[in-house]
């Protein structure tokens, strides 16, 4: 038994841990209760793709009807509904032969399932206004409205056919049929798409004679239809000698008598729930959640996972049994379905929800309508049955036929209006828009343009000018441009906005490739003039020029060599801190080499300095105090630049079009100048010292070569400042680069060249006889 519990338990972990530890994001919860497709007719929709519920109900002070701690569930199973929408009509606007040069739209509102609501959205619908200012008998854009599609509650359909029917407005249900809805009296307008149908109850009956369960319960909706199934049921079950073990009838206010509900539940091990899913959807949650055993379920319904935290493979209803209607399956929807995402669809408000939520996309900072870092392969195909079905169910497969009526009766009364004209007086007469001539001052304005007004012109009368950078128009004859966000960047005909790609300095790039061979290459000749001096260590030119600060320039520049390699690759913010650092302590102690080697041989030679200062300092051995000093210093102003404003990762949006560059933002500017310039300082002093030995004899001195190579390096990093501060993206990255490897050649190439030269090739000259000569 405890065994058995703990299983439960632990396939239950994934719920908790889903709602408890994933972050969602603000966009997620913000949703419009509409979006439009534009057309030369359009359909209204009347869809159930999202609600609002409360816990504790906490009262708006002056809202009614609306609750503080309202939150928001989506029912992305019902997303169907709306792909069968757009599929039939993209399918209608691509064929010539119905309704040719006429296209279908459509309008869809959301439908929470409460009258107010429902009427004010149809009103918002019937008017064009959308702003709750309602004007009957007005339509404010003077849209073409054929139809209604609505559903899929019977509930839904009357309060909104009880308004449609004023107008003699035509009205679809694509829910199960309802025998309330065919009333012509009440509901002349009103057209229901799902045929009558017994079916299904008889079917169910048949499978208890099957299995000889003669013992069996039945949980119905508690209104008319409720009434005519129990009917049908009983009259089947008598004639087949099956009982019922209880008869519970649900409604709305269900909670209020919770524990009567539950009595007698137990009698039976078969329980049959029908019904539909608008109406059962608070019992068949609760019987879930109470994850009874030993049941077997049979339904026409299948209950909908809200959330993927619902999912839960041990609940009460697997296992069940589902009677539903076949229906042949439709191989074009399920490709149409593979090619919906968001950028081919981007007035969807429900696609951004359900990419960022199942393909871990993230919603743009300025636009919850844009989404960046999704997966490429992303389809609502790849979804499990239990969050979305690519096959078509009932209500879309009505939804579908539902459409193609409204296309065929309008395609036929156009033909009929044409054939029954009075040509005779030209009253009545109706005309299609192609047989209608164009009388306009001017021509339209495409995709990509705006309308410019004339100035002394009749309104009428405008001019196109293109859109401005970055910005898009994706209809005909708008007064505005819109720009595209910050991650976006407009396509050629400006009609579209697209995602930028990424983009930084990497190692694949040709540019990158480059730089890595040659920050190798110098790396490598360095460590092999290391290896030159250390095979060479007792020969008089090694030793003669302070072999140990020798060893410490030719280490530091091969560091020097390889810190290049951060500033290449994705940026992270552990590689922008080490970028500046490693650089900064690196050139630092190079620098503090080479004043070191300086200052030894101006002291050597006693140059300028009074000799109780020389035997102080040699004594001292002052000159080995030097590079830690010089190196603590450096790391006195790097720790101040990393505790007030370290670098850390930024973003490029406008250097290249249609990429995004992520490189390293430098944090503080006065900190970064303040490293230069500390450096710079250090070449400086190098230079000064070893500028006052110029006059030393040639055998023992490296002076020359010191304050040229100190030269070249503090000319290279004041000319970096100005070409630096005028690039951006990947070339200013490029040329920190370039400027580490050149100032590091030169410390390399005018230092250690002259001596490697008289090693390998002048030997002659490295000897003790050369030097007494």
């Amino acid at each position: 038994m405890f065994s058995w519990i703990f299983i439960f338990w632990f396939l239950q972990i994934n719920k908790f841990v889903s709602a408890a530890i994933y972050n969602i994001s603000s966009c997620y919860y913000k949703i419009s209760e509409e979006f439009h497709r534009e057309g030369d007719v359009v359909i209204g929709a009347f869809l159930p793709l999202h609600t609002f519920h409360t816990g504790k109900k906490k009262p708006h002070l002056t809202i009614p009807y609306y609750y503080l701690d309202n939150k928001i569930q989506y029912n992305f199973k019902n997303y169907q509904y709306i792909l069968a929408l757009q599929f039939a009509i993209e399918e209608i606007n691509g064929n010539p032969n119905l309704l040719p040069n006429i296209s279908l739209g459509f309008d869809f509102y959301n439908v929470r399932f409460t009258g107010k609501y429902i009427l004010d959205i149809t009103f918002n619908w019937l008017t064009a206004l959308g702003d709750g200012n309602h004007i009957p008998n007005y339509n404010c854009k003077k849209r073409n409205f054929t139809a209604a599609l609505t559903g899929t509650s019977w509930i839904t359909s009357a309060q909104i056919g009880t308004l449609l029917q004023l107008f003699k407005f035509p009205q679809i249900t694509f829910g199960p049929y309802d025998l309330l809805l065919s009333d012509r009296g009440q509901y002349p307008s009103l057209y229901q798409m799902a045929p009558k149908d017994t079916s299904l109850s008889l079917a169910i009956v048949s499978l208890m004679v099957h299995f000889r369960w003669s013992w069996v319960g039945l949980i119905l909706p508690d209104d008319h239809k409720g009434n005519k199934i129990l009917s049908d049921f009983r009259e089947e079950m008598e004639r087949k000698d099956i009982c019922l073990a209880f008869v519970k009838m649900t409604s709305d206010a269900w909670t209020s008598y919770f524990y009567k509900f539950w009595e007698n539940i137990d009698e039976t091990n078969v329980t049959i729930i029908y019904g539909d899913i608008d109406s059962l959807e608070g019992v068949i949650r609760n019987i879930e959640q109470r994850l009874l055993t030993w049941n077997i379920w049979i339904m026409n319904i299948e209950h909908h996972v809200i959330d993927r935290a619902d999912y839960f493979m041990l609940d009460s209803f697997h296992g069940s049994l589902i009677f539903k209607h076949h229906y042949r399956e439709n191989f074009e929807f399920t490709k149409f379905i593979q090619r919906v995402n968001p950028n081919n669809y981007p007035e969807d408000i429900y696609l951004p929800k359900l990419w960022y939520l199942f393909f871990k996309c993230s919603f743009a900072n300025i636009n919850c309508h844009v989404l960046e870092n999704c997966q490429t392969n992303a389809s609502l195909d790849v979804f499990p049955r239990h969050i979305f079905d690519v096959a078509m169910n009932a209500e879309s497969t009505s939804i579908y036929n539902g459409v193609y009526a409204v296309a065929h009766s309008l395609h036929e009364m156009r033909l009929q209006q044409l054939q029954m004209q009075p040509y005779e007086n030209g009253k009545g007469m109706v005309f299609f828009p192609w047989q209608i001539p164009q009388s306009v001052c001017s021509e339209s304005c495409g995709l990509g343009f705006r309308k410019v007004t004339m100035e002394g012109k009749a309104i009428c009368c405008y001019k196109c000018t293109p859109c401005a950078v970055n910005e898009i128009s994706n209809e005909t004859d708008v007064d505005q441009c819109v720009k595209c966000p910050e991650s976006h960047y407009a396509n050629t005909e400006k009609s579209n906005c697209f995602q930028k790609s990424v983009s930084f300095l990497a190692y694949e790039d040709p540019l990158g490739t480059v730089l890595v061979s040659i920050a190798l290459c110098l790396s490598t000749l360095t460590v092999f003039v290391i290896g030159i001096f250390v095979k060479h260590r007792e020969t008089p030119i090694v030793k003669a020029n302070n072999r140990a600060l020798s060893y410490i320039l030719l280490i530091t520049l091969t560091f020097c060599f390889l810190c290049s390699l951060n500033f290449i690759g994705k940026p992270t913010t552990a590689a922008c801190i080490l970028q500046q650092t490693t650089f900064a302590v690196a050139f630092t102690v190079a620098l503090a080499t080479v004043l070191a080697k300086a200052i030894t041989v101006v002291l050597a030679f006693k140059v300028s300095f009074p000799g109780r200062m020389v035997r102080w300092l040699m004594i001292s051995r002052g000159p080995n105090y030097i590079i830690p000093i010089c190196t603590l210093i450096q790391l006195f102003i790097c720790g101040i630049w990393m505790a007030t404003y370290p670098p850390f990762i930024d973003q490029d949006a406008h250097t290249e079009y249609g990429h995004i560059i992520i490189l390293c933002n430098k944090g503080s500017a006065v900190a970064f100048h303040s490293v230069l310039g500390y450096l710079c300082f250090m070449a400086l002093g190098s230079y000064a010292m070893a500028f006052l030995s110029r006059n030393l004899p040639d055998t023992f001195n490296e002076s020359k070569f010191l304050s040229f190579s100190m030269l070249v390096f503090f000319c290279v990093w004041i000319t970096f400042l100005p070409v630096y501060h005028s690039t951006k993206g990947k070339v200013m990255v490029a040329m920190e680069i370039f400027s580490i490897l050149a100032s590091s050649t030169a410390l390399l190439a005018f230092i250690f060249g002259p001596k490697c030269y008289i090693i390998l090739l002048r030997p002659d000259k490295n000897s003790l006889n050369h030097i007494r000569k």
